[in-house]
């Protein structure tokens, strides 16, 4: 039986559509877009994005050595289609050790990616791109800029936009946060590219 799906800004169990609302409402936060319960690496799961996405589903191509892919997830519906979206990642750290990667592209207000971040949200806040970038990522051949943004000290969290969403990268283990800066990430959508993906065990990063 297929979990229920949670809210993209805390996790908790969401009240569903009814005759008088088709929303999805979080005691906590109130009308929501539904967070679906995580998919397991698989192409399956590719194709299900790939088909229901509205925004990027970003992927660094070509993969750093020793990277796998471990998971995907989504916020949306069949009413909605996917307004935000999630890869996970795993390999070798720079430093020491594996590290797990999120990056996650949405919608303004969807707050996913705050909340993988541990933060409040729904996005980065005001003021967060103030000084120089921290670090650049090349999205779709274009370099783009990446802000440090503070949260708990297990992970390392990054934001910008691109094409006009959100564009977040959170490393664990927050000294893992270098491979971001050093490592000259290039992302592609996976929507417009059938890529033949070596997965990994599914991550637990996906979902709070």
């Amino acid at each position: 039986m297929k979990a229920p799906p949670t809210c993209p800004r805390c996790f908790a169990s969401l009240h569903g559509p009814n005759a008088w609302s088709s929303a999805w409402r979080c005691d906590a936060h109130g009308d929501v877009l539904p967070f679906q319960p995580p998919r397991p690496p698989s192409l399956a799961a590719v194709e299900t994005l790939r088909k229901n996405s509205v925004v990027p589903v970003w992927l660094p191509w070509p993969l750093p050595a020793g990277w796998l892919v471990t998971g995907f997830g989504e916020v949306g519906d069949e009413r909605t289609g996917d307004r935000a979206s999630v890869v996970a990642l795993c390999g070798p750290s720079i430093s020491h050790g594996p590290a797990d990667v999120l990056i996650v592209a949405e919608e303004p207000g969807v707050g996913l990616g705050a909340a993988l971040a541990g933060l409040s949200g729904p996005d980065p806040g005001e003021g967060f791109d103030a000084g120089p970038p921290n670090a650049k990522i090349e999205v779709l051949g274009h370099p783009t800029p990446l802000w440090c943004v503070g949260g708990p000290d297990d992970r390392a969290v990054y934001a910008g936009e691109a094409l006009g969403n959100w564009l977040w990268t959170i490393v664990w283990p927050a000294e893992a946060g270098c491979l971001v800066a050093l490592s000259e990430l290039a992302l592609l959508d996976l929507r417009d590219h059938d890529l033949d993906l070596p997965f990994g065990a599914f991550s637990p990063r996906l979902g709070g």
